[in-house]
This record gives structure tokens, sequence and C-alpha cells, in this order.
């Protein structure tokens, strides 16, 4: 069953706190995700770059560190194999 909107004062100042939440945060918070994720992915290509062709690290330390980074190769192999454009980096 879905969550009832609350009525009166509560209702209106749980209103209020979504708006302002718009307005203040919400793009601080995207561009927070985004950057992370990016961060991530860099992290990847340096450790794990020799699955792509592109060795930087000494397999020693990539092994070491392929447990952690197991989860995320999937979407990071995606990510940096796909096809670039110039509308990628505006949005």
């Amino acid at each position: 069953m879905p969550e009832e909107k609350k009525r009166g004062i509560g209702g209106l100042l749980d209103n209020v706190k979504e708006i302002m939440y718009g307005m203040a945060a919400h793009d601080m918070s995207r561009y927070a995700l985004r950057t992370r994720a990016s961060m991530e992915h860099l992290f990847i290509l340096i450790t794990m770059g020799d699955l792509i062709g592109v060795p930087i690290l000494p397999p020693y330390y990539s092994l070491r560190l392929l447990p952690y980074v197991v989860p995320n190769i999937a979407t990071w192999k995606r990510r940096m194999l796909r096809e670039k454009d110039i509308s990628d980096a505006m949005f």
C-alpha cells in the first residue's frame, strides 16, 4: 500500500524541505556522485588497465587488489570501451 501524504503543517513543512533541497543541494549531490564514479573508474584503470591493454602497475599489485575490484570490472570495461561523443562532456 503506498504511503499516504501528510496533511496540514507537517505536509507543508515536508514540501518546503523538498523544494529547498532541490534548489540548493540537488546539483551538488549529483556532482559529488559523478566525481566519485570518475575517481573509481580512474582507480580501476590504474590498477587493472592491463585488462584493456594499458599496463600501468606491475601485475603483483593488481592481483592483490583484484578481490576488491571484481564487482566493478564489468561496468568499468563497458564505460572505458564505449564510444565517446561531444555531448558526453556536456552532460
